[in-house]
């Protein structure tokens, strides 16, 4: 299959960008990302934003493990100031995978030691914690939690590649929904679990509402009835509550939310291994932030309405992203090789990036006092920071995140920081392996941990090999 990343210089990728159609800023003064920025009451070093990367890696009671401890203690000592814990479930059934961390009374004691492991290590590389930020991701996994489905709506796209893992079965339409009463225990879960986070000493926390996730489907509930569904208004009735109760009963936390501005539509590989839209029906009704009748188009009239309501009840920093890593793995994270499971780029990864690039710019215009994070970063390898410098000049966002991208080079601040330019040796190069060790399922805790095999390959070169035997032997 076509090799994507060609580029000997970030002039190169910005020339394939206008070939594409689109616009890449890049500069190689990276001095605006290291200037400070207010985000609430925090005030944050540096530009630079690690993103919720899951190791799933946990224990089954949804404490952090030896790798939990490890990759946290990596965060902290390299460089960024807003590290942005990973996924956390507010409910044991809420959870993606049964080695995801899960916050309750039982797990608090660990997570905090992993929060404190965090600042200790910034501490012991920086001399201090100034500017240093560190919360956790609040998620409900809905359709996706792993005991069994708890889906919002209906949806003609998505419930034909949604599992129940308890039967073995294809959700279907006789598959109950969450009732009107279960979305308002899950609120009251949201909030308690917001009052354990600010006692083990996050800074902030995020109301997770990405990647089909269960508040990310709820943003694209049109056709569920009742209070919770139809209206923008009604759609965002369970994130308002959420969010207004915490800042009113937990008002040490400042709060963010990682937001889905574009679901698009699922897709599968064809017959030559390239990914292909599943058949579907026009005009389409269950997709947040997509034109009802080009899947391809972003809509982002609702996503900046959802903005700007955000900042409303209280909400400081949004963190821009987009698509489904079970459905449309291409639009979440342009990768130069898909992962196992998935398929083989439908478009230049570069178009994803730039989608990734240009909704938050449009984010961000929309809600100027307000920081933004970008995302997408990772495809860009060796220049993805003279593309990071270049957008924040522009004032197209506020932050830069990365996600996968820290898992092979935590320290990148530091890099960038000591030698002006990131490490080739290290660099991520979008080969996917970290996802495919997340698919991995067949391990004695029914999740395998992931991680970098290739640029980490004391600790995951390991089990990169215990899985590759495991598949060779069937």
């Amino acid at each position: 299959m076509a090799r994507y990343f060609k580029f000997k210089s970030a002039e190169e990728m910005a020339a394939e960008a206008v070939a594409l159609g689109g616009w890449l800023p890049i500069t190689s003064d990276f001095s605006s990302l290291f200037q400070p920025i207010t985000v609430g009451k925090l005030t944050v070093g540096n530009r630079f934003c690690i993103q919720p990367m899951e190791g799933c890696d946990g224990t089954l009671e949804g404490s952090p493990d030896e790798l939990t401890y490890r990759r946290f203690r990596r965060f902290g000592a390299g460089g960024a100031k807003l590290i942005w814990g990973e996924a956390t479930a507010i409910d044991a059934d809420a959870r993606m995978n049964p080695r995801q961390l899960w916050l309750h009374d039982g797990s608090a004691s660990a997570i905090e030691s992993m929060l404190r492991g965090c600042r200790e290590a910034h501490r012991e590389i920086f001399g201090n914690e100034e500017g240093l930020a560190v919360g956790l991701q609040l998620t409900h996994s809905g359709r996706y939690c792993f005991r069994r489905p708890q889906i919002a709506m209906h949806d003609p796209l998505v419930d034909p590649l949604t599992i129940d893992k308890s039967t073995g079965r294809i959700v279907n339409d006789s598959f109950p929904l969450l009732s009107d009463d279960d979305l308002k225990r899950i609120e009251d879960q949201y909030v308690a679990t917001a009052r354990l986070a600010a006692r083990v000493g996050c800074d902030f926390v995020d109301i997770k509402q990405c990647h089909r996730y269960l508040l990310s489907e709820m943003l694209a509930a049109t056709t569920r009835p009742g209070e919770y569904g139809g209206s923008l208004e009604n759609r965002t009735r369970l994130v308002r509550n959420i969010i207004r109760r915490i800042r009113s009963e937990v008002p040490s936390l400042v709060i963010a939310s990682r937001l889905n501005v574009y679901d698009g539509i699922p897709f599968r590989a064809g017959p030559d291994s390239i990914g292909k839209p599943i058949a579907h029906q026009l005009p389409i009704r269950t997709s947040f932030g997509v034109d009802s009748q080009d899947y391809s188009r972003v809509d982002l009239a609702e996503p900046i309405q959802v903005a700007r309501w955000l900042v409303e009840w209280g909400v400081s920093l949004i963190n821009v992203t987009a698509g489904n890593p079970y459905g449309n793995p291409h639009v979440l994270r342009p990768a130069e090789f898909p992962p196992v499971d998935g398929y083989h780029a439908p478009e230049h990864p570069l178009l994803g990036v730039l989608r990734h690039f240009d909704a938050t710019a449009v984010i961000q215009g929309a809600i100027p006092d307000v920081p933004v994070i970008g995302s997408g970063y990772s495809w860009l390898q060796d220049f993805a920071m003279h593309a990071a410098a270049g957008n924040r000049v522009a004032g197209r966002c506020s932050l830069v995140g990365l996600g996968r991208a820290t898992l092979s080079q935590p320290d990148f601040v530091r890099q960038l920081m000591e030698h002006g330019q990131l490490n080739r040796k290290t660099t991520c190069r979008t080969f996917s392996y970290c996802t495919n060790l997340m698919r991995f399922k067949d391990h004695p805790l029914g999740q395998t941990a992931t991680g970098c095999p290739p640029f980490d390959k004391e600790v995951y070169g390991p089990i990169w090999k215990e899985v590759l035997e495991k598949r060779n032997s069937k």
